[in-house]
């Protein structure tokens, strides 16, 4: 009896040293103070397919109309679904008057320069503002909220989406984050270690339009979600019962 009861002891001290240590704490080599470290943001580029919202001011009123495109239309079951100049496969867009204007590979500003300029034949001192409209990332994995996001703007980084995804379960590997882009018409994937500082340095670290962020499970999520795992607790549970059993068996 008592090598059953050391034998069930010795099985769940074994069991319970089998789970890895992990570092669920975001950069855990920073320092306690930091010298400010100049921010690393990368400007987006305007890429095939892209929505874009321009508004056009002028001393015209009604070439303001003429361009002015809604980027929020509501449609019949009260949702809403974009609107704007759609960037073609060639890479421009088409504006009346102006015709097509290539933005393909221009940052915002940019493309707000060379639109301006176009428009400076036809309207009289133009102001134009660009807009992403459909600027959103994926986020899926161990997070508690995987999803498409919109970004208001053209601005995010790593951290702010996993923030909109309600942070990774503890079952997220923080140090193997895997981001999947499109760029020059290829895919490029770079798995980042969001344990080390070092990571915010990475270009990939400030996410782009249609990003891709998978957030890999650790093995422990693979054993204690196994068959084998789930049923040992109750071959356990029935060892230790039966052992209770014979044990006031014995004793009477």
């Amino acid at each position: 009896m008592k090598k059953l009861t050391l034998f069930l002891v010795i099985y769940a001290c074994v069991f319970s040293a089998c789970a890895p240590k992990r570092d669920l704490v975001y950069f855990s080599n920073l320092a306690q103070q930091t010298n400010g470290e100049k921010i690393q943001s990368q400007e987006v580029k305007i890429q095939q397919n892209d929505l874009l919202s321009i508004t056009v001011n002028s001393l015209n009123q009604e070439s303001n109309v003429l361009f002015a495109v809604n980027s929020r239309v509501s449609s019949a079951d009260n949702s809403y679904k974009l609107e704007g100049y759609r960037v073609a496969k060639d890479g421009t867009i088409n504006l009346p008057v102006a015709g097509n204007i290539r933005v393909e590979g221009l940052s915002i500003e940019q493309a707000q320069g060379v639109i301006s300029k176009e428009l400076d034949k036809y309207v009289k001192k133009p102001v134009v503002d660009v807009q992403l409209v459909n600027f959103k990332v994926t986020v899926i994995g161990e997070v508690n909220r995987p999803s498409n996001f919109t970004v208001q703007g053209d601005n995010i980084n790593l951290l702010e989406a996993l923030g909109m995804a309600g942070d990774m379960t503890v079952y997220g590997k923080r140090e193997n984050v895997l981001i999947i882009r499109q760029q020059d018409g290829r895919r490029v994937m770079k798995r980042l270690n969001l344990n080390e500082q070092d990571v915010m340095n990475s270009p990939f670290f400030y996410l782009k339009q249609n990003d891709i962020v998978y957030v890999e499970p650790d093995k422990s999520k693979a054993i204690e979600y196994s068959t084998g795992t789930r049923v040992m607790p109750v071959v356990v549970a029935s060892i230790s019962a039966v052992a209770v059993l014979i044990t006031a068996v014995l004793n009477r």
